[in-house]
């Protein structure tokens, strides 16, 4: 299904998210260029819909999301959270759902068994330097810029944080959440929140080369090896090693490294039948 029949639309009557197939990669495009790609309602709604739908597509190998516009994520959409201010409870209610399906959002990235990759072309701040943080892997323009400015607008950019500090060290982590300071894309890399820094529009291309580069892995090693690496990140040593070696145990039996160690030492080209 094309993102593009989905209900959640802009003002406009366009959609806010585009969905396109190229082979086994899906591209996930933000598309609310007007209000800088911010995380309404529909869009996280848009999101999660897309993610859910591409668990469940084998023919899926690897996702990008990109954006439309000058902006890649502007965080959430301030407007449409400002406008419930004037609820009974004073937007405590509404606040609380946007949060908690947002983090519901990113967390489905990280669940979801193919890699999803970020295809940065612009600025990325708060809950957009979130989306960033949340993919397995990230590829930023030149002209990127990334920020967690909440503090600047009394809004400390609590749940990014979450995402943020689990990519690069503390104390980057928290300079950027303490200051709200913009950093470039060549600083984002070196700080590990992005994988490399390419020249600007050329992003898009080298990011979907390589999606294809991974699409060409066996997709069930690559769900078993995506969800042991975020597993065992959580665990003490001890039990990161117990789990791991659990894991690398059930790989072993699998009809793909069978086939992929047979290629090895034959010399030959591995046939993936991605079980």
């Amino acid at each position: 299904m094309n993102a593009q029949s989905s209900a959640a639309r802009t003002v406009a009557g366009e959609p806010v998210l585009l969905r396109e197939n190229t082979g086994p990669i899906v591209l996930l495009t933000l598309n609310r260029p007007a209000a800088r790609n911010s995380l309404s309602e529909a869009l996280i709604s848009a999101l999660s819909n897309a993610f859910a739908m591409i668990a469940a597509e084998k023919a899926v190998r690897a996702v990008v999301i990109a954006a439309n516009g000058p902006v890649f994520c502007a965080g959430h959409d301030l407007k449409e959270l400002t406008a419930r201010r004037g609820d009974a409870d004073a937007g405590r209610s509404y606040f609380a759902h946007i949060m908690t399906t947002c983090s519901a959002m990113m967390q489905q990235i990280v669940r979801l068994p193919q890699p999803v990759i970020a295809c940065v072309q612009g600025v990325a701040t708060a809950a957009g330097c979130q989306l960033v943080a949340s993919c397995d892997l990230a590829i930023a323009s030149s002209a990127a810029k990334f920020a967690t400015p909440g503090v600047d607008i009394g809004l400390f950019c609590s749940t990014p944080m979450v995402a943020l500090s689990r990519n690069v060290t503390r104390k980057a982590a928290m300079e950027m959440l303490l200051t709200g300071e913009m950093i470039s894309a060549e600083e984002a890399a070196r700080i590990g929140l992005v994988n490399r820094m390419v020249a600007p529009n050329s992003e898009r291309d080298e990011t979907i080369k390589l999606a294809h580069k991974i699409a060409a892995k066996s997709t069930h090693v690559l769900k078993i090896g995506k969800e042991a690496f975020y597993r065992q990140l959580e665990l003490p040593l001890a039990d990161a090693y117990r789990y791991a070696s659990q894991v690398m145990t059930e790989n072993l039996m699998a009809r793909d490294a069978e086939e992929g160690i047979c290629a090895f030492i034959e010399k030959r080209a591995p046939n993936w039948e991605d079980r």
